[in-house]
């Protein structure tokens, strides 16, 4: 069972997980894949992962068989484990519990892609009610407190299997950088009565200097202050804290923003690696009038060093008004990239 530790000077909390050091990498080069090489979440190939939580199939097929178009497993190495209780417990001056949580795998295709632009519009949207659909199941266990949902695509992201996945985590704390986020949001919303995700967003329309992509729905900007070359958020133009919250309407349209805007990233940079982390409110609050769910995608361009680690500080040599600039006259290429099949093979 992992642990969860509190640092008592900064109260940010620490997964010790011994098991995570076991996991598989299956990556020679950026997005290339040699054709022999076994991959666990192609069709086919149901046997190697945990049972599967939720998939949804063609009609008649049968729970870890053929026939999903998306499918939730148990993460095989898991961060946080379901099982069992708390145990809150203190060791001399130190905080800690036992790694109570959910580690989930969300596999986003049978076929061996990528990335989120290799997804036509319809898997994208079914990926994202998957989300929903895992958080509102979670949030019903009084010991979970925060789900976050992220993707790692390419090794440079954190990524082991490069087969098209995204994976939730859901921990029995509010995890520190969200609780920053919260309580700064709430600082503004206490002294000027409006969200600052709200106000962010009518000024980026107005100014138009940072925009990358515009919907009747959704808004998709490189931040003022970014903290990484060609960061991009997106973020609903109607008011929600809650991702779990989302409309299927929405679902449609927020499908084709997130293929168009990570397409134009992969155009522009040349595939790179990133990171997208939708930024939800907990699960034990109800709508929060100061805070604003949204997606941040990060491509992996840089890597901090000393003094990021050291002062908090990032270095960002691309100023956010020419990354949205280059990003929104860019066209996006969803050409496949060559990909092979383990169906056969497995």
């Amino acid at each position: 069972m992992p642990d969860l530790r509190k640092d008592p000077i900064v109260g940010r909390w620490v997964i010790v997980a011994k098991s995570r050091a076991k996991r598989p990498h299956d990556f020679d080069a950026p997005l290339s894949r040699r054709a022999n090489r076994f991959c666990p979440f192609c069709e086919g190939n149901e046997y190697s992962t945990p049972n599967e939580i939720m998939a949804y199939r063609e009609s008649g097929s049968q729970p870890d068989r053929e026939g999903w178009r998306v499918r939730v497993v148990p993460n095989k190495f898991p961060a946080l484990e379901i099982e069992g209780s708390l145990n809150k417990r203190g060791e001399g001056m130190y905080d800690m519990m036992q790694g109570v949580g959910a580690h989930e795998v969300i596999i986003e295709s049978p076929r061996h892609l990528v990335s989120t632009s290799q997804l036509t519009e319809p898997q994208i949207r079914e990926v994202l009610w998957v989300y929903r659909d895992r958080l509102v199941d979670l949030k019903k266990d009084p010991r979970l407190v925060y789900g976050m949902i992220f993707k790692n695509v390419g090794a440079a992201a954190g990524a082991s299997l490069e087969h098209t996945h995204s994976q939730l985590i859901v921990t029995p704390i509010v995890p520190i950088n969200v609780w920053e986020e919260m309580t700064g949001s709430l600082e503004f919303y206490n002294y000027r009565g409006r969200c600052v995700y709200c106000d962010m967003i009518q000024q980026e329309l107005a100014q138009e200097k940072r925009i990358v992509l515009d919907t009747p729905g959704f808004v998709a900007f490189c931040p003022f202050a970014s903290r990484f070359p060609f960061e991009t958020w997106i973020l609903p133009k109607n008011h929600s804290s809650h991702y779990e919250h989302i409309q299927k309407n929405e679902v449609e349209e927020l499908s084709g923003m997130m293929r168009q805007v990570v397409g134009k990233i992969e155009a522009a940079l040349d595939r790179p690696a990133y990171n997208y982390i939708i930024h939800t409110a907990p699960f034990d609050t109800q709508e929060l009038g100061h805070y604003h769910w949204h997606i941040e995608i990060m491509p992996s361009l840089t890597k901090a060093a000393g003094f990021e680690w050291g002062t908090g500080f990032y270095i960002n040599p691309v100023p956010p008004e020419e990354a949205a600039m280059f990003l929104s006259e860019v066209e996006a290429d969803f050409r496949e990239t060559e990909t092979f099949s383990t169906r056969q093979i497995g």
